[in-house]
């Protein structure tokens, strides 16, 4: 199992991307001018991968069949809120079914592996699935064919959780991969918050170089050294490395 993610970056003062690729204990973080299957093939982890690939619904990961994928269930509850919204007080929403229906869902999961049982109750995950696919069923009639930027986003929405109803709700029955990709989204945010803190790197290598460092003490925190720690012997000309596989 994997987690992948991506966010924008400035660097030379133009837009450039962050990509992290984050399998178990590794973090990989690299920096690329231009977002897209090129630079997931430059990165070069997803092209050879072929475990469970945890994403967003971002269509160039779907161009890696070789992998299987879990959509992240954390983003996707976000898109529910935003049709939820535009519905009016006291209105049934369908967007709303769905969301409680994968929450719920995350929560069975996560009660079975607490008590030590070996798969979820049956009828208790077959109810929620059947709210969770009736609700985007009659999302998906209710905006069919509607006019509007908005009700092709919600009718899109639906569609989605219909077609890809697998990819989502693969977190059920493999209990290795996490229904969200929110270790990633921690791995990528030192990105973020680098940037809100000086604006900008100036150059492209500096940017690079600052992804490479990164990766190192996260990759160090995943195997139980302290950040200061690992940079420490780093610096003396005894860098830590992983044990071998």
């Amino acid at each position: 199992m994997a987690g992948f993610d991506e966010t924008g970056f400035r660097a030379e003062g133009k837009l450039a991307w962050v990509q992290c690729a984050r399998p178990g204990k590794y973090t990989l973080l690299v920096v690329r001018p231009r977002r897209g299957k090129a630079a997931m093939e430059a990165m070069g982890a997803l092209p050879s991968f072929s475990g469970v690939a945890v994403h967003d619904a971002w269509a160039p990961y779907d161009l890696y069949t070789g992998a299987a994928h879990q959509l992240c269930c954390a983003h996707v509850l976000r898109e529910p809120q935003a049709v939820t919204g535009t519905a009016p007080d006291g209105q049934w929403r369908w967007a709303t079914q769905a969301a409680e229906a994968l929450t719920t869902m995350q929560k069975l999961v996560s009660e079975a592996i607490t008590q030590g049982r070996d798969a979820v109750d049956p009828a208790a995950l077959a109810g929620q699935v059947t709210l969770y696919r009736s609700a985007a069923l009659i999302g998906a009639s209710q905006t069919s064919g509607r006019p509007g930027t908005l009700a092709r986003k919600h009718h899109a929405l639906a569609r989605r959780l219909l077609d890809r109803q697998d990819d989502y709700l693969r977190f059920t029955s493999n209990w290795e991969v996490p229904p969200g990709n929110n270790g990633t989204e921690r791995d990528i945010r030192m990105a973020k918050l680098r940037q809100k803190v000086s604006g900008c790197l100036r150059t492209l290598t500096g940017a690079r170089q600052f992804c490479a460092i990164r990766s190192y003490p996260s990759t160090a925190a995943k195997h139980g050294l302290h950040f200061f720690d690992a940079l420490v012997m780093l610096t003396e000309g005894r860098p830590w490395m992983p044990a071998a596989a």
